[in-house]
Order: C-alpha cells, then sequence, then structure tokens
C-alpha cells in the first residue's frame, strides 16, 4: 500500500467575494475543507473554517482567526472540540472571557466543569459566583458547597439567600426586558 502523503495534493479552489476555499476530497471518501476570508484584524483572518484531516500533512489543521471553526480552533470567538479564545465554545472550551463546554474556563463559564473567575455554573463550578452540584467560591448556591456565604439544602446564610434572590430578579428582569 502507498503512502497517500507522497502524493501531490490537488485542492478544488474556489474564490469568492469573501475568501477562499479549499477543498479535497481522496479516493478513499476521506474530505478535506478549509475557509480562509480575505478580511484580516491584526494579521488573523477575519473567519477561518477547518473541517477533517489536510492530505498534505495528515494532520487537523487548528482554525485560527478572529473567528474560527473547526474540531481545533484558537480564536476570539472559537468553536470545536478543543478552542481556546476570549469567547470559547466546545467540549473543552477554554475562554478567556467567557467558556461553555463540557470543561470550561473562563471569567464567565457554563460547564459540566466550569472554572469560572467570577461566575461558574455546572456540575462541578468554582468562581465568586458559583452555582453547581459540587461549587465553590464566595458566594455558592449548591448541593454541597464550600464558600464564605453558602446556600446549600443543609445551610442558607442570609447573605447567601438574599445574593442569590437578588441576582435572580436581575436576571429575570433583563431577560423579560428584552
Amino acid at each position: 500500500m502507498r503512502n497517500m502523503l507522497f502524493d501531490k495534493v490537488e485542492y478544488k479552489i474556489e474564490k469568492t467575494r469573501h475568501g477562499i476555499w479549499r477543498r479535497h476530497l481522496n479516493e478513499r471518501g476521506a474530505y478535506f475543507a478549509e475557509y480562509t476570508s480575505y478580511a484580516t484584524f491584526l494579521g488573523w483572518p477575519l473567519v477561518h473554517y477547518t473541517r477533517g484531516i489536510s492530505p498534505e500533512t495528515g494532520r487537523r489543521v487548528t482554525a485560527r482567526g478572529v473567528i474560527a471553526v473547526g474540531r481545533l480552533a484558537v480564536g476570539g470567538l472559537a468553536i470545536g472540540h478543543a478552542s481556546f479564545g476570549l469567547i470559547a465554545i466546545g467540549q473543552a472550551g477554554l475562554g478567556l472571557l467567557f467558556g461553555l463546554g463540557q470543561a470550561a474556563t473562563g471569567l464567565f463559564a457554563v460547564g459540566q466543569l466550569a472554572l469560572g473567575g467570577g461566575f461558574g455554573l455546572g456540575q462541578i463550578a468554582t468562581g465568586q459566583t458559583a452555582v453547581g452540584q459540587l461549587a465553590f467560591g464566595e458566594y455558592v448556591l449548591a448541593q454541597l458547597g464550600v464558600g464564605d456565604y453558602l446556600w446549600t439544602p443543609e445551610q442558607a446564610d442570609a447573605e447567601a439567600v438574599s445574593y442569590f434572590k437578588e441576582l435572580w430578579s436581575k436576571l429575570k428582569e433583563q431577560l423579560l426586558l428584552r
């Protein structure tokens, strides 16, 4: 059997008004696609999308852009199984400001494992405000929690109850006004 990585790769190139598509379908049916926008910001493409395994390297290509979408993604808004960015969404959403995923980090984090700096919501959560089955923080609403002000089945600090009721009122007000 020959090594397909040594073959010259012929991509189907499609230039659009906004960017370039590179596509390749090998004889085994493996599909690779990549879109890169012409528009850039600080040297990064505004949009970068990847799908599949590169026929040239035999590896996944990391999507890198202001908006990055791919199995592996790095950018301002990163969406992928493993993503890292200011806002990251994925199974492993490692965000600086916001993370959403099974395992998420960020100033605000939502996920099964939510490691938030300011706010964490998840089965296991951390943050100044933490909500979860198991939560660690200053203000904690949890089945089992560790923190300064706790609202758990066993303990209801007046400060925690007041804080979470006020937080809930503000959230409802914001959601209903929009």
